[in-house]
């Protein structure tokens, strides 16, 4: 027996584990030209160089990218282009028995080795796709089997990095989106199976997940292939509204299936049905945005804000995607759900326990940059893209970094005229100052009425004017900024005659 005496990979170290790995590398070559090995020799063969330099991650199939590639390939003493001839036997060595149909019951275990070689070395991709191996993946792909499902399009995703391949031909020659299209509606079907009881088996989660990513990669790198794409919208929409959440919620796939939808058309109405979309289904409109909202408002209850800025700025992302292709009914849902109601003005906006100032609190968090920047996006969005409501309903303090690092304009805070005095209704001033006839400051968004009250001593005189005079200087830089139109009150005081000369 080829593995009577070996010891696994983990139990080795050093030249002897570099040793070993050559070996058994020369073993499946020798192998794949005279078929010597039995079907039960080959996977031991194959599980025993898996398990050299195996850490588990992402449910075991893929190797910690710490590991030194040399360790894994066994050639610890050469170097330049005899290594990288080596390493090319290693791969067409691995791609033989991955694909070749006379390796048909140990295809899988070998697949698992090429995937997580195409991990840890990158030039190893531009190998496998000159080998010709990247339209076999595709023709695989197709096998109604999870575990086929999984391996191949994590080969497939692996490869659509770094130009590897022209990903062009396979969809062309080789119906790659319907491939994936007919991959996602399988998930879908048994998600969506009222008698299903049993959870997904954690292959069926893998083989989904690799598969949305592999969506995602393809409509990032080869956009004018995203409507082949987009049929699939329909199918993950029902897993994600059939699913049942983890916790913390945006694991694998709930993760994945968010970040498919990203590049899709989500705005698309097909000739045959012009009058609906997936995402607002005529049963419930609001019902996939609702969904997306309680994933997003456990998110943020349940991850710090350094995990969000990777894991939330996707769903911050759709949610204004959703909301720019909604009807009226389910933008109105999102505006009520997703900005502060004006019961939250007893206090400055974003002070209280809501999902609204929650989520108004992060477009300031510090370290979440990326996040900072969506949620405003997103308030702005909500706002009609309109920079004066966007104060309104979110307040300066929380606008402000949004509109001058965009350079929009920021809104005139002076009331010309309140309307309910007399005056012409209207006006930016009563626009910005006023919510449902009630008074706000709008820089906190806060009700003016129910501002805290100073109670403390009166100010002397001469504080009075250390006040006014520092107030002075702080109107005129501003004022010189250019960035907000002011009028320093003193000086328009000197002008109307408000100041009398002392003698």
């Amino acid at each position: 027996m080829v593995m009577a005496e070996s010891q696994l990979g983990s139990e080795l170290s050093g030249s002897v584990k570099d040793n070993e790995f050559g070996r058994l590398m020369s073993i499946l070559e020798r192998d794949s030209g005279e078929g010597n090995l039995s079907s039960t020799e080959r996977i031991a063969t194959l599980i025993h160089l898996k398990s050299f330099i195996r850490t588990p991650e992402h449910a075991g199939l893929v190797f910690s990218k710490k590991v030194r590639f040399r360790l894994m390939f066994g050639h610890s003493l050469v170097i330049g282009t005899e290594l990288t001839r080596i390493l090319l036997q290693d791969v067409k060595i691995l791609c033989q028995h991955s694909y070749d149909a006379r390796f048909l019951d140990s295809s899988r275990e070998a697949l698992k080795c090429l995937a997580n070689a195409l991990l840890i070395e990158s030039r190893t991709r531009q190998m496998f796709v000159d080998l010709g191996y990247a339209e076999k993946a595709a023709i695989k792909l197709r096998n109604d089997n999870r575990e086929d499902e999984l391996l191949n399009s994590r080969v497939l995703f692996l490869i659509s990095y770094d130009k590897a391949l022209d990903f062009n031909q396979l969809f062309d020659e080789n119906d790659l989106a319907e491939t994936i299209n007919r991959n996602i509606a399988r998930h879908a079907y048994y998600y969506s199976d009222s008698k299903q009881n049993e959870p997904p088996s954690l292959i069926d989660t893998m083989a989904l997940s690799e598969t949305l990513k592999l969506l995602f990669n393809l409509t990032q790198f080869y956009p004018h292939r995203t409507t082949a794409l987009s049929t699939s919208i329909p199918h993950i929409l029902i897993i994600l509204s059939s699913i049942q959440l983890p916790s913390p919620p945006l694991q694998q796939p709930i993760k994945y299936l968010i970040n498919s939808l990203l590049n899709l058309d989500l705005e698309d109405q097909t000739p045959e049905t012009p009058a609906t979309n997936p995402l607002f289904p005529e049963s419930d409109l609001n019902q996939h945005a609702d969904r997306l909202m309680n994933i997003l408002d456990a998110s943020i209850l349940q991850y710090k804000e350094e995990e969000l800025e990777t894991l939330a700025t996707p769903l911050v992302s759709l949610l204004q995607k959703i909301y720019v292709a909604a009807p009226t009914p389910v933008k109105k849902q999102l505006r009520a759900s997703l900005l502060p109601s004006n019961n939250e003005r007893s206090r400055p906006l974003g002070r209280s326990d809501t999902f609204a100032s929650r989520l108004l609190r992060l477009s300031t968090s510090p370290v979440a940059p990326n996040l900072r920047e969506s949620v405003s996006s997103l308030m702005f969005e909500l706002s009609d893209q309109n920079p004066t409501s966007f104060v309104r309903n979110v307040g300066y303090g929380f606008a402000s970094g949004f509109l001058m690092s965009h350079d929009l304009p920021a809104p005139e805070f002076l009331v010309q005229r309140d309307p309910l005095d007399g005056g012409g209704g209207g006006d930016l001033g009563e626009t910005l100052t006023r919510v449902d006839g009630q008074e706000i400051n709008p820089i906190t968004g806060q009700r003016t009425d129910m501002e805290p009250v100073d109670t403390g001593p009166e100010m002397t005189d001469m504080e009075k004017e250390r006040e006014a005079e520092r107030l002075f200087v702080l109107f005129e830089r501003l004022k010189a900024t250019g960035l907000v139109g002011v009028v320093n009150p003193v000086e328009q005081a000197v002008r109307q005659g408000q100041f009398e000369e002392l003698e």
